[in-house]
C-alpha cells in the first residue's frame, strides 16, 4: 500500500515551512501532506527543510511518557509501512475530526449508509460504496453478498445451507486474507489459465475472487480477460485491491469487476479498522444488508458511524492530496537518510524509488548494507538493539552471525514523520560507526547426538497440543527429513551439534506457509524444546524416538 504519512505537531511544520491541511480539534496535529491547492510546491520539498525539525512530534507525552508507556507498552517509528500487527498507519486530522464529529450525533445507520454509499461511489469511480471493519470484512460481506444476496431466508441459513458454495480463483491470487471468503464456509476453487477457468466454473460458483497486481495486466491471466469470461456465466467478480492505491477512472472497474476493497486504514490513512468496498448498487447494498446493524451473517462485523464517517473523511482528502508530491518529499526523506550513511567507508547506502502508479505498495525506501566482519555488527544485531533502544525503533534487516555476515537494513519513510527520520538516520549511523561488541554464538564441540529415525512430536500451543512427527536422516551435524504435521507435510533441515538441536521447516499453508524453527536438546530417545512460528509465537516440544 501506499502511505499517506502523518506527521506533526504545528512547531514542526514551521520548522518545515509546510501547510496545515485543514481547521483542526483543539489538540490534533496539522498534516503535513501537501494538498493540490496548498502554497508549497512540489518542487520546494526539500530534504534539509523536512529534516530541520528535532523533537518528535506528539500531541501528548514523549517516548518516554505517554499513554501507552503508563500501561507498560513501548511505541515505535515504524520503519516498515502499513502493517497492521505494528499498527498500521496513523490517521489524518481531518480523520480524527470528523470521528469526533460523528460521536456526537445519534443517526438510523441505514439511512446513514444510504447517503454515504453514493458518496463512496462518486469519489471511487463506482455506482456504490459502503464503509466495512477492514479489507477482510469486506471479501467476507462481498462473499456472502454473492451467495445469498438479500434473500432473507438465505442469509439465515448461512454458513451452513447454501446452493452456491465456491468461489473460483487464481492460484497467484491464495493469500492469507482470502479468509475474508473461506470464512463463509465456501470451497475456494484455485486455476491456472482461462481454458481451466471455464472449466471450473459451474452452477455452485459464486464469485470470482482476484488479488489486485499490475504484473497480471497485460497477461491472458488479466483481470479483464478473467471478468469477461466470468460474465459469460453471470459470475460477480470481486477484486482485493487493499494494496494498492484509489486511482480514478477505477482501473479494476474498467477492467470488468463488480465488486472492489481497499484498506481504509493504511495508504487513505483512515480508521485503522476500517476498509471501503465499491462497486455494483445492489452488490454493495447486499453486502451492507449482510451486515451489521441487520442481523444476518456478517453481523460481527460492525462498523460504527465513527469509522464510517472517519473513512468517508480520508476518501475525500484522498482526492484533494497531491500523490507527486508526496512520493517526492518521501524520496527526500529516504535520499536524506542515504546521504548520512556517506561518512561511513564500509556501508553501501541505496535509494529504493517507488513503483509506478497502479504498484502494490508504492513507496520509496532505502537499503543500508555491509559486511558484518568488517562492521562488527549484522543486521538482525541492528534490528535488536534498535528494537530495544528509546525511541524504539522497528525495521526489516538480514545477516546473521556468524554463517551470514552479509548484513542489510531496509526503511520506508511513508508512515514516518520528520523528526522520526532524522531520529532513524542518526542512530542507524551511531550503530553502524560504533556498534557495541557481539561474540559468534557458541557450537557445542563432541560427537553429534544421534537422531536419524522417526520421532513422536507433541507441541503444546498456549492452549491445546499437536500430535506430530519427524522422519529425520543424518550424515555427521547434518539433518534432512520429513516433518508431518497434524494435517500439513513438509520437508525439515538443520544441524545437531553434541546434544544440541536445531531444524528449520515451513508448512504449506494454503497462501501463508507457517515456518517452524525447532530449537532444543537431545537426550537419548527424548529430545525437547521450543519452536519458533514467527507471528505465531513460540510453543514448547517434545519428542520421543519410535
Amino acid at each position: 500500500m501506499t502511505g499517506m504519512k502523518n506527521w506533526s505537531r504545528r512547531d514542526v511544520l514551521k520548522g518545515t515551512g509546510m501547510l496545515s491541511a485543514a481547521a483542526l480539534v483543539p489538540g490534533l496535529e496539522a498534516s503535513a501532506a501537501p494538498v493540490k491547492s496548498g502554497k508549497v510546491a512540489a518542487g520546494t520539498l526539500k530534504a534539509g527543510q523536512i529534516l530541520a525539525a528535532h523533537e518528535v512530534p506528539h500531541t501528548e507525552g514523549d517516548f518516554y511518557d505517554n499513554l501507552f508507556t503508563r500501561i507498560g507498552v513501548r511505541p515505535l517509528i515504524n520503519c516498515r509501512g502499513t502493517i497492521t500487527a505494528i499498527s498500521g498507519s496513523t490517521s489524518l486530522p481531518e480523520v480524527k475530526q470528523a470521528m469526533y464529529n460523528a460521536s456526537l450525533y445519534h443517526v438510523r445507520m441505514d439511512e446513514m449508509m444510504e447517503a454515504v454509499g453514493a458518496e463512496f461511489g462518486k469519489l471511487a469511480g463506482a455506482e456504490w460504496g459502503i464503509a466495512t471493519t477492514g479489507t477482510a470484512a469486506a471479501t467476507c460481506l462481498a462473499t456472502v453478498a454473492c451467495i445469498a444476496g438479500t434473500d432473507v431466508e438465505k442469509s439465515q441459513a448461512l454458513p451452513y445451507t447454501k446452493k452456491k458454495d465456491q468461489v473460483v480463483i487464481p492460484k497467484t491470487s491464495r493469500n492469507p486474507y482470502d479468509i475474508g471468503a473461506r470464512m463463509c464456509g465456501v470451497e475456494m476453487v484455485e486455476f491456472s489459465s482461462p481454458e481451466e477457468l471455464r472449466a471450473k466454473i459451474s452452477d455452485r460458483t459464486a464469485m470470482m475472487y482476484i488479488l489486485a497486481n499490475p504484473r497480471w495486466d497485460n497477461t491472458p491471466m488479466s483481470t479483464k480477460n478473467l471478468a469477461a469470461i466470468a460474465k459469460e456465466h453471470g459470475v460477480p467478480v470481486f477484486v482485493d485491491a487493499a494494496a494498492t492505491e484509489l486511482d480514478l477512472p477505477n482501473p479494476h472497474i474498467e477492467a470488468g469487476a463488480d465488486l472492489v476493497a481497499y484498506s481504509g486504514g493504511k495508504c487513505m490513512r483512515g480508521p485503522q479498522s476500517s476498509g471501503l468496498l465499491i462497486g455494483k448498487k445492489d452488490l454493495c447494498q447486499a453486502a451492507y444488508f449482510q451486515g451489521a446493524p441487520h442481523h444476518n451473517y456478517g453481523r460481527a462485523m460492525k462498523c460504527s458511524k465513527e469509522e464510517t464517517m472517519g473513512l468517508l473523511a480520508a476518501v475525500r482528502a484522498w482526492r484533494k492530496r497531491d500523490h507527486e508530491a508526496e512520493q517526492k518529499m518521501w524520496l527526500g526523506w529516504v535520499q536524506s537518510i542515504a546521504d548520512r550513511m556517506q561518512g561511513l567507508p564500509l556501508v553501501k547506502a541505496t535509494v529504493l524509488p517507488s513503483a509506478p502508479m497502479g504498484s502494490i505498495d508504492r513507496s520509496p525506501g532505502v537499503r543500508i548494507s555491509w559486511d558484518a566482519n568488517m562492521t562488527g555488527i549484522t543486521g538482525t544485531e541492528m534490528m535488536k538493539l534498535l528494537d530495544e533502544g528509546t525511541p524504539r525503533i522497528v525495521l526489516g534487516g538480514t545477516g546473521v552471525r556468524p554463517d551470514h555476515m552479509e548484513s542489510a537494513v531496509t526503511i520506508f519513510c511513508y508512515i514516518m514523520t520528520p523528526a522520526e527520520v532524522k531520529i532513524v538516520a542518526d542512530t542507524i549511523y551511531q550503530h553502524l560507526k560504533n556498534p557495541p561488541h557481539f561474540e559468534n554464538p557458541v557450537v557445542p564441540s563432541g560427537t553429534p547426538a544421534a537422531v536419524e529415525g522417526s520421532w513422536a512430536v507433541t507441541v503444546h500451543y498456549l492452549r491445546g497440543t499437536g500430535e506430530q512427527q519427524f522422519v529425520l536422516k543424518q550424515s555427521g551435524n547434518q539433518i534432512t527429513g520429513e516433518h508431518h504435521g497434524e494435517i500439513y507435510n513438509t520437508t525439515i533441515a538443520g544441524t545437531v551439534h553434541a546434544n544440541e538441536i536445531a531444524m528449520m521447516s515451513t508448512l504449506p499453508v494454503t497462501g501463508y506457509p507457517l515456518p517452524c524453527r525447532f530449537k532444543g536438546m537431545v537426550d537419548g530417545n527424548r529430545m525437547s524444546g521450543t519452536v519458533n512460528m514467527a507471528e505465531y509465537g513460540e510453543a514448547k516440544w517434545e519428542a520421543v524416538k519410535s
